[in-house]
């Protein structure tokens, strides 16, 4: 393009004009960038430490796959007998566990019976020094003992939100479980999670009892009405297999998950990362404060 057509733009920006700018401005450039700089410390010194407790599961296969042999041979016979003695249709009792796991209806039944609505809501910090947790004054009066806020006490769904917010369940490439739970101290941490883990398995043995004893009923009811002997000799197959399902849920406290080593209490805490936090505040200020004197740059020429 030459200078003579009339599209040509003769005020063609140059780096040596952007960095003068900026040079001249260098004083606003500082001080605007330790304001974000100063702000970021305060920010990340504010903000209290989290503590989390990991743990991998072993999925225990004997929870399906000990009986999936014998169920399988008369998955026929108990299909015809109007009964379902699969555990979940091809879904493993793993993959139903890991959904129940992050239920409202798993979680706030979890937080109600173990009684943890003054963890989860009414700490403010965990005081390395004392070791001891400091309580939030505008939520809970410890004089009193009781709630300072509005209904007396947290909402379900308040504490389902904060709950769901500490936890993360992966699967490794392994095939195990990986739960995690993060909290502002370590022992809660740890504690949360021995709880999470107990509560899931106790959940998914009474799930398994409550079908295999409908399914005891249904059967034991229509042994009377088999028209042949063969047809009750399969029934009370059925029957036997229903009560090992039955006694292997109520005798396995690990009827999902059985952890490979006990849940330690971490030591160290993995949040938040202060250093990476007042330099990427701090960036965002040199960022903003040289893009504001090059549009008030450009904005005067106008």
């Amino acid at each position: 393009m030459k200078k003579n057509d009339p599209y040509y733009d003769t005020e063609i920006i140059s780096l040596w004009e952007l960095f003068a700018v900026i040079w001249a401005g260098k004083v606003k450039v500082f001080a605007i960038t330790a304001v974000f700089a100063l702000a970021s410390v305060m920010y990340a010194l504010s903000i209290a430490d989290q503590y989390k407790a990991t743990t991998l599961l072993v999925p225990v296969q004997s929870s399906t796959d000990g009986l999936s042999g014998a169920l399988g041979r008369l998955g026929g016979l108990a299909s015809l007998a109007g009964v379902n003695i699969g555990d979940s249709g091809g879904v493993s009792e793993v993959k139903i566990a890991q959904e129940i796991m992050v239920s409202r209806n798993f979680i706030e039944n979890f937080i109600e019976k173990n009684n943890l609505a003054f963890e989860l809501a009414a700490i403010k910090e965990w005081d390395k020094e004392t070791q001891s947790l400091l309580i939030n004054n505008e939520i809970y009066d410890v004089e009193n003992k009781k709630w300072v806020v509005e209904n007396g006490r947290p909402s379900s769904w308040s504490l389902f939100k904060t709950f769901s917010g500490m936890i993360e369940i992966k699967n490794t490439e392994s095939g195990l479980t990986s739960v995690s739970i993060s909290s502002l101290s370590p022992q809660l941490a740890k504690r949360f999670l021995d709880l999470y883990i107990a509560a899931i398995n106790a959940h998914m043995g009474e799930r398994r009892v409550a079908k295999a004893t409908i399914n005891i009923n249904y059967l034991e009811a229509q042994i009377e009405k088999a028209a042949t002997v063969t047809t009750q000799s399969a029934i009370f197959s059925i029957i036997e297999e229903q009560l090992k399902s039955k006694m292997l849920a109520e005798a396995s406290p690990n009827y999902v998950f059985d952890p490979i080593n006990p849940i330690m209490a971490p030591e160290k805490k993995f949040a938040p990362n202060r250093a990476l936090i007042c330099i990427t505040v701090t960036l965002m200020g040199v960022m903003l404060s040289i893009l504001f004197l090059l549009l008030m740059h450009f904005y005067r020429k106008e």
